[in-house]
C-alpha cells in the first residue's frame, strides 16, 4: 500500500469505535484516537501521543466522574480575567478554566493538597521603535527609541495522574509601555507606574499567595488528622477518652478543648 492509500485507509477510534473523519486521527501509542473523544480529556493534559488506549480509557473514566465534582463546586472566589482560578474555599478545592459553562466544560477539580508550587513570571520585550524616512524606509531613530510590552503568565504545579503543570497568561492582551523620546538610551521606564502592570502583577502574587496558602493549610490538617489521637481526662464525667471526630468526649459528649 503506497503512502497516499495508507494515509485514506479507513481509521476507527480505539475507545468509542466509531469510524474517524479525515484529518480527524490522533494518534495513540498502539491505537488512534477520534476528535470528540479527544476532547473529553483534561486541557491540561498535553502526552496524548505517548499514551495507550487503556490509559486513555482510565483518564476519560476519571473524566467522567469529575462531572459530580463540578457540579458539586461553589465558587466562593474568582481570580482572573478571561482564564480564570475559580476556588471552593470551604471544600478545600479550585479549578482553572476561561469557559463559562462550567458543566459542559468539566473543568478538573483539584485539591488545595495537590499544588506543589505557584510561580509568577513576568516576561517583558524591548522592540526598537522605527519611523519611515522620506523614501519610505524604515529608519531608527537617534537616539533609539524603544518600545516596552510585558506578559503575566501563572504556572501551577500540581500532583496530578494526568498532568504536572497548568499554565495560562493573566492578561488578555500585551500591556505596552512607550517610554517618552527624551529619554536617554539606556532609560528603563518603570513598569510600576502603568496602572495595567500593577493590576495584573497584584492579580498573579494574589494567586500565588492564595493557592500557596491553602496547600499549607490543607497539608497540615491532613498531618493532623493522620495523627494518632491521645487519651485525655474529660473535664466533664471525669472519664478517660480518645476525642471523637469533633473533639468530643466518647462518653458524655462534651467539648475536650477549652
Amino acid at each position: 500500500m503506497g503512502l497516499l492509500g495508507k494515509f485514506l485507509e479507513k481509521k476507527i477510534c480505539s475507545i468509542c469505535g466509531d469510524e474517524i473523519k479525515l484529518l480527524g486521527n490522533r494518534k495513540l501509542e498502539d491505537g488512534n484516537l477520534c476528535k470528540n473523544c479527544s476532547a473529553k480529556l483534561s486541557p491540561w493534559f498535553s502526552d496524548r501521543r505517548s499514551s495507550t488506549v487503556e490509559e486513555i480509557q482510565a483518564q476519560l473514566a476519571y473524566r467522567e466522574k469529575n462531572k459530580a465534582a463540578v457540579a458539586a463546586f461553589n465558587v466562593t472566589r474568582s481570580l482572573g480575567e478571561n482564564t480564570k482560578v475559580l476556588i471552593d474555599e470551604d471544600a478545600g478545592k479550585f479549578m482553572v478554566t476561561r469557559a463559562r459553562d462550567l458543566k459542559e466544560a468539566n473543568p478538573d477539580v483539584i485539591d488545595f493538597a495537590q499544588v506543589t508550587g505557584v510561580e509568577l513570571e513576568i516576561e517583558d520585550k524591548r522592540d526598537e521603535a522605527e519611523f519611515k524616512d522620506k523614501e519610505g524606509h524604515m529608519t531608527s531613530y537617534v537616539p533609539p527609541r524603544y518600545h516596552f510590552a510585558y506578559d503575566f503568565n501563572i504556572e501551577i504545579r500540581v500532583n496530578h495522574p494526568y498532568f504536572d503543570h497548568i499554565e495560562f497568561q493573566l492578561n488578555p492582551s500585551t500591556v505596552e509601555l512607550n517610554p517618552d523620546s527624551s529619554l536617554p538610551e539606556n532609560r528603563m521606564p518603570n513598569p510600576q507606574e502603568n496602572a495595567k502592570y500593577r493590576e495584573y502583577e497584584e492579580m498573579g502574587l494574589e494567586i500565588k499567595r492564595i493557592l500557596t496558602n491553602a496547600r499549607k493549610e490543607a497539608r497540615e490538617e491532613a498531618k493532623a488528622a493522620a495523627a494518632p489521637k491521645k487519651a485525655v481526662v474529660c473535664p466533664h464525667c471525669g472519664a478517660t477518652t480518645l476525642p471523637d471526630a469533633n473533639g468530643c468526649c466518647e462518653y458524655c459528649g462534651g467539648p475536650l478543648n477549652g
